[in-house]
């Protein structure tokens, strides 16, 4: 498994385990497999079911191609960098500053797929599938060579975009997580001043929190809590881990209530 780091806005790099490619192309199978099953199924309700003629054809293939058309940036944007394939083999595209990725790269990496919408050609050579299977093919392949020889296993998207594909999974358990809710209805906010970070920077004390108990190395909590600190404008002689983790809990109290 290999691993890269990334700098982040404070100036830390963090480790993350690049996701491996069978992972991605699992994810991209079970995608592929959903948006089939959507295809085959509006199909059979339209004209089957339905039983519309041919004159619906145009506006069929529009509601089974938009769908499927968006499927990959919708999914990413609302599921924080996944698709369905990707959360159920726990790998999701981050930005190569450490954060998730924002709406211009993601749409970027979606436009950059160009190549791999065979489900697309298909409809485009409706009378001959096999022409429509080759060029899903070609894009499959062009996108296997491109991750080979790319330093981070980017695809050409990633590349365009600034993002890279990682393993989610850790050996940190559902209580070790800290973006979390706050629960206690008698909850003290200690750093207001909190909320002057944005979700990318929450995100990055997030990746640096779970880093550190990761690797049992602190090191990094430290100088991100003194460059919070310095952002922030406030002090405290609060222990860098317990300074950080007070201020995710903050985020997450204040943010939840706006």
């Amino acid at each position: 498994m290999s691993v890269i780091q990334i700098a982040t806005p404070f100036n830390i790099d963090i480790e993350f385990d690049v996701a491996e490619f069978h992972k991605r192309f699992l994810a991209y199978i079970i995608d592929f497999i959903l948006l089939v099953l959507y295809m085959m199924s509006t199909l059979y309700l339209w004209f089957g079911a339905f039983e519309v003629g041919e004159g619906g054809r145009g506006f069929v293939i529009l509601v089974v191609l938009m769908p499927m058309l968006f499927y990959t940036m919708t999914s990413e944007l609302l599921m924080g960098g996944q698709t369905v394939g990707k959360k159920i083999l726990h790998i999701k595209v981050v930005s190569l500053d450490g954060g998730e990725p924002s709406l211009g790269q993601v749409m970027l990496r979606w436009f950059m797929r160009f190549y791999e919408w065979g489900f697309i050609i298909f409809f485009l050579f409706w009378g001959n599938p096999f022409l429509g299977i080759g060029f899903l093919m070609i894009g499959g392949i062009t996108s296997v060579i491109i991750m080979v020889i790319s330093q981070k296993s980017q695809r050409l998207g990633d590349i365009v975009a600034g993002t890279v594909v990682v393993n989610t999974k850790s050996n940190l358990t559902v209580n070790d997580t800290i973006f979390m809710e706050v629960a206690q209805t008698d909850y003290k906010v200690k750093f207001p001043e909190v909320m002057r970070l944005s979700d990318r920077d929450i995100n990055t004390v997030k990746n640096v929190l779970m880093q550190a108990k990761k690797s049992n190395n602190y090191d990094m909590c430290n100088r991100v809590a003194f460059k919070v600190q310095e952002v922030l404008k406030v002090s405290t002689d609060m222990y860098a881990i317990d300074f950080l983790e007070k201020i995710m809990a903050d985020y997450n109290y204040l943010a939840t209530r706006e």
